[in-house]
């Protein structure tokens, strides 16, 4: 006589994502919801002033280096989080947190650093340090708040 026995393997409830990838999933999506916010609100800064820290021109090249440097702080994101044992926020903590990175690489990076890189590559219209301004401050807290949203949900 016949007898069936039947074995129950585990469910999957994870993602397949580390924590980095969840990251750089994150800042892309981040950055491109910025970039959107920029090409309507301040298209040079994406047509030329991106591109010319790298001593490129044009939109597609601002928007392909700012997808980039997005996906680059989103694994900084990740690395932050794990390195101070934070991974298993919630999706209301991640997001908190990730508008306050947002802030964060707003004020080092677009205040300060991208001023300077801008006057050092000879870029005619490079702003003064600080360069303090709404709109790049709301972008960033946007991509810092999306980042903070799409890592939750894949990590």
């Amino acid at each position: 006589m016949a007898s069936e026995t039947m074995t129950r393997r585990p469910e999957r409830t994870e993602t397949a994502l580390e924590h980095w990838q969840a990251g750089t999933v994150g800042g892309i999506v981040g950055a491109l919801v910025f970039g959107a916010m920029m090409a309507m609100q301040t298209p040079p800064v994406l047509e030329a002033a991106i591109p010319a820290m790298y001593g490129l021109e044009g939109g597609l090249a601002g928007t392909v280096i700012h997808v980039s440097h997005g996906a680059v702080l989103g694994v900084v994101f990740a690395a932050l989080l794990v390195a101070t044992g934070r991974t298993e926020l919630g999706l209301g903590s991640s997001a908190a947190v990730g508008l306050a990175y947002g802030l964060g690489v707003w004020a080092v990076l677009a205040v300060v650093v991208m001023p300077i890189w801008l006057s050092a590559v000879g870029f005619g219209m490079a702003p003064d340090v600080p360069n303090v301004a709404v709109e790049s401050l709301v972008g960033h807290a946007a991509y810092g708040l999306v980042l903070g949203v799409v890592y939750a949900v894949l990590d």
